[in-house]
């Protein structure tokens, strides 16, 4: 079964339209709206120094982000801070998540999880997911799958996508929950429904295999496609097995060889045997093709390749 990405997740949120301070404030968000950095940089600052909480995580944002002046993870870093320590529920996760990746403090796991968790007290679905992630990796707290399991379920309650996969992945392995294919393929699709590619390819991955849902061919096929149509290699090397199959689809050597070349390429260094095996079946699909075919294989590749570069 796939497992989930290392990555976390970022807060990445605009100026607040609620003031912190009425007159400046709204000036700032107005300039910072209309892409006008600079001014919101400099209405922002004065308000940060005088300790709104507000200001100074939106100071830190366009820190980190480079808007309106030179990014500086470090002052990012200090900004967030001082919201932090005021209670700002997203500073406090966006420092968490400094802290997970050392942008401007030190890496420090164990500091990444007190503001992570600080935040999901109050309620941010990203850092529960986030700590969840922590609990599950046993980066800066004791490996807990059962903790993780308890984070992921919050995360996904809320809405979050990537709690939802996790939860769902949760289950799939039986890892701090009873395994449950029927609990796993509820989970995924939730988040496969919001467009999360990982849940889409495993999803696909149950109905092939008729793993808490009756074996489907035909509904595997189409979950790959969504998850190969946003770039995911496996969903792209599973389609190209599909098509070469004929399992779902009509057998069609032409599109098995466009999703298999796709993939070859879009597989990361950690998956290098998965890409070498989808260059074999591309190279196999091609040995029963002819040269037209080969060529109209190819073309197709090159579009999808720039449609998805627009």
């Amino acid at each position: 079964m796939r497992r989930p990405s290392a990555a976390l997740v970022l807060i990445v949120a605009l100026l607040m339209a609620v003031p912190a301070v009425a007159g400046p404030f709204e000036d700032a968000t107005k300039a910072y709206e209309r892409g006008d950095y600079k001014t919101a940089y400099r209405l922002i600052k004065p308000l940060a120094e005088k300790g709104s909480p507000q200001s100074q995580y939106n100071l830190g944002l366009m820190y980190a982000s480079g808007q309106g002046v030179r990014r500086d993870y470090a002052e990012a870093a200090k900004w967030y801070g001082k919201a932090a320590d005021q209670g700002n529920a997203a500073a406090q996760y966006n420092l968490g998540f400094m802290y997970s990746n050392g942008q401007g403090v030190p890496k420090d796991y164990a500091g990444a999880v007190k503001w992570y968790r600080k935040a999901a007290d109050q309620g941010i679905a990203p850092a529960r997911y986030n700590l969840g992630h922590m609990y599950a990796s046993g980066q800066g707290v004791p490996q807990s799958y059962a903790e993780a399991v308890t984070w992921y379920r919050k995360a996904a309650d809320q809405g979050d996508a990537s709690g939802q996969f996790n939860l769902g992945l949760m289950y799939s392995n039986g890892q701090g929950v009873p395994q449950d294919n029927t609990e796993a393929v509820k989970w995924y699709r939730k988040a496969a429904d919001q467009g999360d590619s990982s849940a889409q390819y495993n999803l696909g991955l149950m109905y092939a295999m008729g793993h808490g849902v009756p074996e489907d061919s035909a509904e595997a096929v189409k979950w790959y496609r969504k998850a190969a149509d946003q770039g995911d290699a496996f969903g792209q090397f599973n389609l190209g097995l599909m098509y070469a199959l004929g399992k779902g689809v009509p057998q069609d050597y032409v599109l098995s060889h466009m999703w298999f070349d796709l993939a070859t390429s879009r597989f990361p260094a950690s998956e290098k045997e998965r890409g070498e095996l989808a260059k074999s079946n591309r190279d196999l699909a091609a040995s029963k093709m002819t040269p037209a075919q080969i060529v109209e294989a190819q073309r197709l590749a090159r579009e999808w390749k720039a449609k998805k570069a627009r």
